[in-house]
């Protein structure tokens, strides 16, 4: 069987004349054309489109031969899909599709149902499978096809948001990372008294100052005296200041005159200088920070100064992770067919980073009884999957949701890599689950498309305004799917403007290059040139450190 990143024909585009001589020669050069442009690392969009108007198929792809399905538009502008899994008809004997084959970073698995390549790709570089080639009748011709990227972020974004709202009540120890629930005002006025904002001297009227030997004014203290004209008083940082002080005068700013018992000032005395008036910062019941903050340590710290003792937050999504697979293992070094679980140690450090509550990851293997149960007993508010979303014999994933009367909103994704992606929920008021694919980059691909939207949503995060950086590098796109490639910002040099730079290793099955990026760009179909503005999502870490530079790039 043969990949799915090839051309496919949909009904009525001339379906009878795809067994003629000149249809199968037209699909040969387009497959010739496709592997010679990945052996250095993409497609050239004018040579797609020029074939694409030759030949008059649309853009859009019908079901591939791995049996992922799309959606219909008007389906998705809904937010969820109508088509159950009862509606599938699927290959029983199709093999995992390259997106959902183990996460084992090879990247010409034999259970990917692709033909090696006559010549080996470039280090870092991905071979794309070869085209389906579908008969008429067949009801890969009649499915439509995936959503794009973009829609099926929304869709997940919107089912994030239409739960009931939820509150809960946290000391301030343990509301860091949650988002505020509602707008905290201001308890009482910041500062609720006039304070010295410098150690110095309190002083009123014109100088010089008579003073008296003494501590002075300590932070902490009720209210003093008032002082007279022509008086001066030592005053400490935080102290209130006495009624009728004209100005504070810094310690450094003093000449004290001792034997004499008078304070002169070296500069001029600005009436209100160094005082912090009562409600500078705010007054009662000033707004301070709007409903959907994430609650930071300054957040906190604000919180605390205006008088709270605990905040209204909305509670962490809970998240369980089920791995499958029969060939992984979760220690020591692969051996006989055997490959290490990478997803497993990596993706609960993620949704965490995320701001979820995470479970310890279960590993299933192959086993449809024991994903079955292990859904059904899950009281988490978001199921995450890793591989099992294809069409494959030991693929599970569809099966179970298929029994379990499960709806799908996203099935399949018009993105790459980890277009078999889904998302599905398991009752009305059950838990949603976002099935991963196996590979590690598209299962991050799949995490960043439909977990974090979703977990944002349930969280009660805001959603982000897009942002766009320039591309330092012309970066091949897919001919009709979106394309997320890693990347690492860099500082623009000689008054140049910040970029981002594409990172090698980014094959679905490679971590190399996600493991040293601090984004993703958002690769439109076709591909962008040098100096190209692109959308870019930010990984939740900080920046790449320097050791990226040159060895990915």
């Amino acid at each position: 069987m043969t990949g799915s990143d090839g051309p496919h024909r949909e009904p009525g585009s001339d379906v009878h004349a795809a067994g003629s001589a000149s249809e199968r020669a037209r699909e040969e050069e387009e497959r010739a054309v496709e592997q010679a442009l990945a052996l250095v690392g993409g497609s050239d969009r004018s040579s797609r489109s020029d074939r694409s108007a030759g030949s008059g198929e649309p853009a859009s792809r019908s079901r591939d031969s791995r049996g992922h399905r799309g959606h219909r538009d008007e389906d998705l502008d809904a937010g969820r899909s109508s088509n159950t899994h009862a509606d599938r008809s699927r290959d029983p004997q199709a093999h995992r599709s390259s997106d959902s084959a183990p996460n084992d970073g090879r990247d010409n698995d034999p259970r990917d149902g692709r033909a090696a390549p006559a010549t080996a790709p470039a280090p870092g570089s991905e071979q794309p499978p070869l085209p389906d080639r579908t008969l008429p009748g067949d009801p890969a011709e009649t499915s439509p096809p995936p959503p794009p990227w973009g829609r099926a972020r929304a869709v997940a974004a919107r089912a994030g948001r239409g739960g009931p709202p939820t509150t809960i009540r946290l000391p301030l120890d343990r509301a860091p990372g949650h988002v505020l629930a509602e707008a905290l005002g201001a308890l009482i006025d910041l500062p609720s008294f006039d304070t010295s904002a410098m150690d110095g001297w309190a002083v009123a009227g014109p100088g010089p100052w008579a003073f008296e030997a003494g501590a002075g004014l300590l932070a902490g203290r009720g209210p003093a005296a008032a002082l007279p004209d022509g008086t001066a008083v030592r005053i400490a940082t935080g102290a209130r200041v006495p009624p009728e002080t004209t100005a504070v005068i810094r310690s450094e700013h003093a000449h004290v005159d001792e034997a004499r018992g008078l304070l002169h000032a070296r500069r001029s005395v600005v009436t209100g200088q160094d005082i912090r008036p009562r409600g500078q910062e705010c007054r009662t019941g000033e707004q301070l920070v709007p409903a959907g903050t994430v609650v930071t340590p300054a957040v906190l710290g604000l919180a605390a100064a205006a008088g709270y003792d605990a905040l209204p937050v909305v509670p962490r999504p809970r998240v369980d992770i089920l791995v499958l697979g029969d060939e992984l293992l979760n220690a020591g070094l692969p051996h006989d067919g055997l490959i290490r679980d990478a997803l497993g140690p990596m993706l609960g450090p993620w949704l965490r980073a995320l701001g979820a509550e995470v479970s310890g990851p279960r590993r299933l293997g192959d086993d449809a009884g024991a994903l079955r149960d292990a859904l059904t007993s899950s009281d988490a508010d978001l199921i995450v999957t890793t591989g099992g979303t294809a069409a494959g014999p030991v693929d599970h994933v569809h099966p179970v949701l298929d029994a379990l009367g499960a709806e799908l909103l996203v099935d399949g994704v018009a993105v790459r890599p980890g277009h078999p992606m889904l998302l599905a929920r398991l009752s009305p008021d059950g838990p949603y689950l976002v099935g991963l694919p196996g590979n590690p980059l598209a299962a991050v691909s799949g995490l960043l498309t439909l977990a974090e939207p979703l977990l944002a949503g349930i969280a009660g995060r805001p959603a982000q305004d897009p942002y766009r950086a320039l591309v330092h590098a012309e970066v091949h796109g897919h001919p009709h799917d979106t394309r997320l490639v890693p990347v690492v910002h860099r500082p623009g040099r000689a008054g140049g403007r910040d970029h981002v730079a594409p990172l090698r290793y980014n094959g679905p099955a490679m971590l190399r290059g996600i493991a040293a990026a601090d984004g993703l760009a958002v690769v439109p179909p076709g591909g962008v040139r040098s100096g190209t503005e692109v959308e870019i999502l930010d990984l939740p870490w900080a920046p790449a450190t320097p050791w990226t530079e040159g060895c990915f790039t």
